[in-house]
């Protein structure tokens, strides 16, 4: 009977030693586990690191630098040419700036890329003056014929006849004065208004930045929590073993 009872004791003293043992097994396996998925997890210098890249390239695409050169300028001073052009010289002077002024901001245009669309307006400019230096050519051209006949007619006596073309080429000459200074009112309302959309531009590309600022300052403080929560560690898994 004393036997028996010994050898009963002794089996129930091994089964909670080998509990506790398997215990300590799935503990550790539990632990390395974490480990190796705080391992794999991405670091977080890292982290913040490509947040500010990005952060960084936003700002870079809609930061614009400051150009002390007003493209518009040479607009308004192509049309003063041609409308102070009295000969068919003048006019091949004020055409010659023009295309000049052309081939430089085209030049320009790839050259300083946040301006393109304000250098590409004055060069639409440029050319309508150019095309319009070729009509006032063909016009003085043809005024020059009408005041020939006028004086022809005069030295014949046609006083009715040299009136009459008098009177023509004056109101020729008059509407082409009014039309040119149209130029010039065209060619300075345009410029108002690439100023205007440029300034439009540049304010949203300062609301972008700000934008860009709040929402790099949302990421950096998502990181720090995250680096916070991360930083603890492991828990460790209790052990209930029952005898």
């Amino acid at each position: 009977m004393g036997g028996m009872n010994i050898s009963s004791v002794g089996a129930g003293g091994y089964e909670p030693s080998r509990q506790v043992g398997a215990a300590r097994q799935e503990q550790k396996a539990l632990v390395e586990a974490l480990r190796e998925e705080r391992e794999g997890q991405p670091d977080v210098a890292e982290m913040m690191k490509e947040a500010r890249e990005k952060a960084a390239e936003r700002e870079k695409m809609f930061k614009r630098p400051k150009s002390s050169r007003r493209y518009g300028d040479t607009t308004m001073i192509a049309y003063t040419k041609l409308a102070r052009a009295k000969s068919l010289g003048d006019v091949d002077a004020a055409s010659g700036y023009a295309r000049r002024q052309i081939a430089q901001l085209r030049a320009a245009k790839h050259s300083d890329s946040d301006n393109a669309d304000r250098i590409q307006a004055a060069i639409n400019q440029l050319q309508k003056a150019v095309n319009r230096a070729g009509r006032k050519k063909r016009e003085i051209s043809q005024e020059k014929l009408t005041a020939k006949r006028q004086a022809k007619l005069e030295k014949e006596k046609r006083a009715r006849e040299a009136k009459r073309l008098r009177h023509q080429l004056r109101s020729r000459q008059a509407a082409r004065m009014i039309r040119e200074s149209g130029y010039l009112r065209e060619a300075e309302i345009d410029n108002r208004m690439q100023d205007h959309i440029a300034a439009t531009k540049q304010e949203m590309r300062t609301q972008m930045q700000e934008l860009t600022g709040q929402t790099q300052t949302t990421v950096d403080a998502a990181i720090q929590q995250y680096a916070a929560a991360s930083a603890g560690p492991a828990p460790e898994p209790e052990i209930n073993v029952q005898a």
